[in-house]
């Protein structure tokens, strides 16, 4: 990885216009510092010797606990029953009124 020099505040003007962030007066410069910080201590993690050292996303030791995906016919309601409460319907679809405007479209 090639190592940034040194921060400017046109950097941290950059990094704020694409996180669509305003700054004002006095910020920017205090943001170099901050940033400049920031990659100093990346910069020392990367000198770092890693070797033999396994690449892990997490160290708990957790696994995904996921239940198996059953139908549950007992918790499901049946067509007639899910539209028992429905004021329209037509031929077994619930009827709302239309959101569009247009033609062929009711208003």
């Amino acid at each position: 990885m090639k190592k940034k020099e040194k921060i400017t505040q046109k950097d941290v003007k950059h990094v704020a216009l694409l996180a669509r962030l305003s700054l004002k007066n006095g910020e920017t410069s205090r943001f170099v510092k901050q940033l400049s910080d920031i990659f100093g201590f990346i910069n020392q993690l990367s000198e770092l010797n890693t070797e033999g050292i396994a690449e892990t996303s997490q160290v708990s030791g957790l696994v995904n606990r996921l239940r198996e995906d059953k139908l549950e016919e007992k918790r499901q309601l049946t067509q007639t029953q899910a539209l028992s409460g429905s004021k329209k319907k037509h031929n077994g679809y619930f009827v709302v009124k239309s959101i569009f405007k247009g033609e062929g479209v009711d208003a």
